[in-house]
């Protein structure tokens, strides 16, 4: 994922816009799961097939979505939508579509893009107020750089204080977004950035269950995970039918224009298993 800011949008300060449809808690709860077989990766000549369960999807309001319905019967079980960038920017299509989606039977996640502008804490609260999460919904902080805008990357220690500040509303640490470079201190993105320092394993971030970013056939695990590897791999972003992972095998989602595909390191009743009971580490 990049900044997908809309420069004519957003509102002002850390005022949260109005969400319809995100009221009390047992609206914000996921639809109880749909009983379906679930099809098995078509065999193909890449290792990421056999990887984990390619049945999470992330999107912002740049994706079209026409159904979540048609979204649910392409054997996808959870989307993650983003809620705000910074301290004052937020997506305008997450509160319309998160009973949509619910009613679907999806799981539904939450992620918020990182920037420099706002101190830490601050853009965990413009995040929460808009993102209002029920007890089922997957929170994560999107950790790159900024290439739209470089000078306006957060920091680690800007990274650190909205995990801490999630934890401490929320009792769980957000999924961590991050590609391996980056989190490693390299240089990494359009303008060849660093991170300042790399993420430690002493780090609270190290805390959080990990969303890697690579799309090799082959990822890194950076060095703060390596002994716990990743919980989320996107492996290909902005997906479309015309350009369908797993080259000409037709994989592409349905009821989206184009998303971004995640594996995930499990199960089906274990990543309905992590979505209820371990939306982030403790």
């Amino acid at each position: 994922m990049i900044s997908r800011r809309n420069v004519l949008s957003g509102f002002a300060g850390l005022a949260a816009p109005v969400l319809s449809g995100c009221g009390s808690r047992q609206q914000q709860a996921a639809a109880p799961p749909i009983s379906y077989a679930y099809a098995q990766p078509v065999p193909v000549p890449d290792s990421r097939a056999a990887a984990g369960l390619d049945a999470v999807i992330d999107v912002s309001h740049m994706v079209a979505v026409g159904d979540f319905t048609a979204v649910r019967r392409s054997n996808i079980l959870g989307v993650i939508h983003k809620v705000s960038e910074g301290g004052d920017y937020f997506d305008q299509s997450y509160a319309a579509r998160r009973p949509q989606a619910e009613s679907a039977g999806l799981l539904w996640g939450a992620y918020h893009f990182g920037t420099r502008q706002y101190s830490g804490q601050q853009q965990a609260a413009a995040f929460l107020s808009a993102a209002r999460p029920g007890p089922k919904t997957l929170l994560a902080l999107d950790l790159e750089p900024n290439d739209l805008n470089p000078r306006n990357t957060m920091t680690l220690a800007q990274a650190e204080a909205f995990v801490l500040t999630v934890h401490h509303a929320t009792g769980r640490l957000p999924l961590v977004y991050t590609h391996p470079t980056w989190a490693n201190g390299g240089r990494y993105g359009r303008a060849g950035l660093r991170l300042g320092q790399p993420i430690s394993p002493g780090s609270v971030l190290a805390r959080c269950d990990l969303w890697l970013a690579d799309y090799r056939e082959e990822p890194e695990v950076p060095r703060a995970w390596a002994d716990r590897g990743w919980r989320l791999w996107q492996y290909l972003a902005n997906e479309s039918a015309d350009d369908a992972a797993y080259g000409a095998v037709p994989r592409a989602v349905s009821g989206v224009d184009r998303c971004d595909r995640n594996l995930f390191a499990g199960s089906v009743a274990q990543l309905y298993q992590f979505w209820a009971g371990r939306a982030g580490s403790t």
